[in-house]
């Protein structure tokens, strides 16, 4: 006999969100705390029990008012069962998810399993270790860009300080950190279900007055080393907004042009832009978010920053064994001195280094409008991965066709 879920989720490719069965074999009690012991989790610790029933809550709670009617208007008409809003042990939800398959008790199961992946999903948001140092990450990551905008008399300029190569933007903004249900939303539908994963909780979002000037602000932005090519996700770049190499060939000829009939610099923007407009993308990038409208136009790519973090606690401490010292001096037998003394500094680390992702996103004043607008805004890209979720959570309890 084999768990061929489980064997799918290590060799296949596939995520255990997706498995028939979220747990496997875990049919006994004493199975459930090895199967958490595995996991990383002591639930014979009543601090991890506690911490688990509060994600055994929290999940509950998510359900009604993301997935339900009760909390969302275009949500399921479902309801969660007696037999598990009761509990009191979240040890006896694994047990409900593997003992009741079948018969009169296989809706109970599949309740209890979309329980579980939930809880699964948010304790990976809980135990993301960079979450921690989050205020520290978007300061370093937007002050690259905020010393190049300039504001003169309400017109908004990206640059360095020579004014006469400013490129005129529409607007610039910074994405806020998602919210904890976003981030949990957004995990249910992704396959890797891992909070690491998420590339887009830093963003940058700059908006050109036309299409030709986003090449020259993605321009701007690697010659000043704001944006490091080496450091990019390839699989994360995605363009919507014009054919890459048929501009190429088009710059590559209108340069020659230039040179040739000694074309102003007005003229040759003018010239490009009309390139550019004629270069619009065929088929939709394969790697385009499949929540997104097929009317979605950006150029989108991910790049990783090395953050650094000094430890504050370690100057703290410093002075703390100056005191001790001191008083060691006066006093050879002070036991609390002596304990500070003998502490091994070097478990304290002085500094943090780590890389973390964030989303830039460029797009014209026009391409901005449209996908304000329809099934390309905002609105309609969250309510199709909420949709998304649901239908990966609940396939067991609803019809295929919702």
């Amino acid at each position: 006999m084999f768990d061929w879920d489980a064997m799918d989720a290590v060799l296949g490719g596939r995520s255990a969100i997706d498995a028939k069965f979220f747990v496997g074999f875990a049919a006994e009690e004493s199975s459930v705390k090895e199967f958490l012991q595995g996991y990383g989790l002591n639930y014979s610790d009543p601090i991890i029990q506690a911490e688990l029933f509060g994600n055994f809550q929290e999940a509950i709670q998510f359900v009604k008012r993301y997935f339900l009617k009760e909390g969302n208007e275009d949500g399921l008409n479902l309801t969660i069962p007696d037999e598990i809003l009761h509990l009191t042990d979240v040890s006896k939800l694994f047990l409900l998810a593997t003992k009741g398959r079948k018969g009169e008790h296989g809706e109970i199961a599949q309740w209890a399993e979309v329980l579980l992946k939930i809880m699964h999903t948010i304790l990976h948001v809980d135990k993301d270790l960079r979450s921690g140092y989050f205020s520290i990450i978007q300061t370093q990551i937007f002050d690259r860009f905020y010393k190049y905008i300039h504001r003169q008399d309400e017109r908004l300029f990206i640059g360095t300080n020579d004014s006469s190569t400013w490129i005129e933007l529409e607007d610039f903004s910074t994405k806020s950190k998602k919210t904890r249900d976003s981030v949990i939303i957004k995990l249910l539908h992704k396959a890797e279900n891992v909070a690491e994963e998420l590339f887009d909780r830093v963003g940058v979002r700059i908006i050109t007055k036309n299409r030709y000037d986003t090449v020259r602000v993605m321009k701007f932005l690697i010659e000043n080393f704001v944006v490091i090519p080496h450091n990019i996700k390839p699989s994360r770049s995605v363009n919507t907004m014009f054919d890459f190499e048929k501009f190429k060939e088009k710059h590559t000829r209108l340069m020659k042009k230039a040179m040739r009939e000694k074309l102003s610099e007005e003229d040759f923007l003018v010239a490009m832009e009309k390139a550019i407009d004629k270069s619009p993308v065929g088929l939709t990038d394969d790697r385009m978010n499949r929540h997104s409208s097929s009317s979605y136009q950006s150029i989108q790519f991910t790049c990783r920053h090395l953050i650094k973090y000094k430890n504050p606690f370690l100057n703290d401490f410093s002075e703390l064994r100056k005191d001790a010292k001191a008083i060691a001096k006066e006093d050879e037998d002070n036991e609390l001195a002596k304990k500070v003394l003998d502490m091994d500094m070097s478990l304290i680390s002085r500094d943090v280094r780590f890389f973390y992702p964030y989303e830039v996103q460029i797009v014209d004043e026009k391409a901005h409008q449209i996908n304000s607008e329809g099934e390309a805004s905002h609105v309609e890209y969250k309510k199709n991965q909420l949709q998304s979720a649901a239908k990966r959570l609940f396939k067991g309890l609803i019809p295929d066709e919702v």
